[in-house]
């Protein structure tokens, strides 16, 4: 029966096995390890996971070793059951399992929807440490399938390499003197590049639109007050309205994304559109027609120019650096 426990119940209960009550070997042993990617999919930034199948397949010699119920996935939210083929080539066990995880993500959404992904799958054995056991790579057998596809993104690199955990603390095990334990570990590395440009108008359209529509103000004539100001009020809220909704689509973080720069950059000239406004109207009733009519020209002029300029400049450092 296939089951895989948290790291400290598992330790402390194969602790108790006269097996491991013997002294760790002088060499640990080697088992080879490879996985083959099938799909990875559901990927949910809010809820920061997605889901993974893949095979994974170990050869080894010692028959202690059992991965049919040792294997554990660190950073997985939850794994199903496996399907499971055992056998015996040439004197090796070898066990070939296919594997379904939800994953634990930390999404990096500061240059969202330019961003890059780092998917990273770390595969270790419940009850034998480094002592006993280390892993050698099958990366000529370890690749994804040629018809995988992930929705809305390119798969820029894919790489398996031998890594290490490292825990602070011995589980209780009175046989060993350090207060660290080590273990082996075989990493999936996937390195995903989101396909940006039609999600970006997607998103940022509406913020363009509320913006664009504020500005329409300006060719309003100043005696017309209530639609000058009718028009960029308008705008801000449904400029607001598009953030709310980005936002909803994303995990919660400390840092400040493009998309909280392009939401702060429409805001604040959305603000200067109003204020502009007010000046101009405020010159108008004081017999000023003529100076009023010269700033509404030449400022809005310089508040589009500089709008543009920004919002490029901020998604061009997004999408290329």
């Amino acid at each position: 029966m296939y089951f895989i426990n948290q790291k400290i119940s598992t330790a402390l209960f194969f602790v108790l096995l006269s097996l491991q009550l013997s002294a760790a070997p002088e060499q640990p042993d080697t088992v080879r390890v490879g996985s083959y990617i099938l799909s990875l999919h559901d990927i949910n930034f809010h809820d920061k996971e997605y889901t993974m199948r893949y095979w994974l397949w170990f050869l080894y010699d010692n028959p202690n070793f059992d991965f049919t119920t040792q294997v554990e996935v660190p950073n997985a939210k939850s794994v199903e059951k496996p399907d499971v083929l055992v056998d015996t080539i040439k004197g090796k066990t070898w066990v070939l399992m296919k594997m379904k995880s939800v994953m634990k993500q930390s999404w990096n959404v500061n240059d969202y929807p330019f961003d890059e992904q780092h998917i990273n799958v770390s595969i270790e054995n419940t009850m034998y440490d480094k002592r006993w056991l280390v892993y050698e790579i099958d990366s000529a057998g370890s690749t994804f399938a040629p018809t995988m596809n992930v929705d809305g993104w390119k798969i820029k690199d894919f790489h398996v390499y031998r890594g290490q955990n490292e825990y602070n603390t011995a589980f209780g095990d009175p046989r060993v003197t350090s207060t660290t334990s080590e273990y082996d570990t075989f990493n999936i590395k996937m390195t995903l590049e989101r396909d940006a440009m039609g999600l970006f108008m997607k998103i940022f359209l509406g913020m363009y639109i509320a913006f664009f529509i504020g500005s329409i103000s300006f060719f309003i004539d100043v005696k017309e007050v209530e639609s000058r100001f009718a028009l960029p009020v308008g705008g801000l809220f449904a400029a607001v309205g598009n953030k709310y909704i980005i936002d909803s689509l994303l995990p919660e973080t400390s840092d400040y994304t493009l998309v909280d720069t392009l939401h702060s950059i429409t805001f604040l000239f959305i603000f200067f559109t109003i204020f502009l406004n007010a000046y101009c109207v405020k010159l108008f009733e004081h017999n000023k027609a003529f100076r009023s009519q010269r700033l509404n020209y030449i400022g809005s002029r310089i508040m589009m120019l500089s709008y543009i300029l920004l919002n490029a400049f901020f998604v061009f450092m997004a999408a290329f650096y």
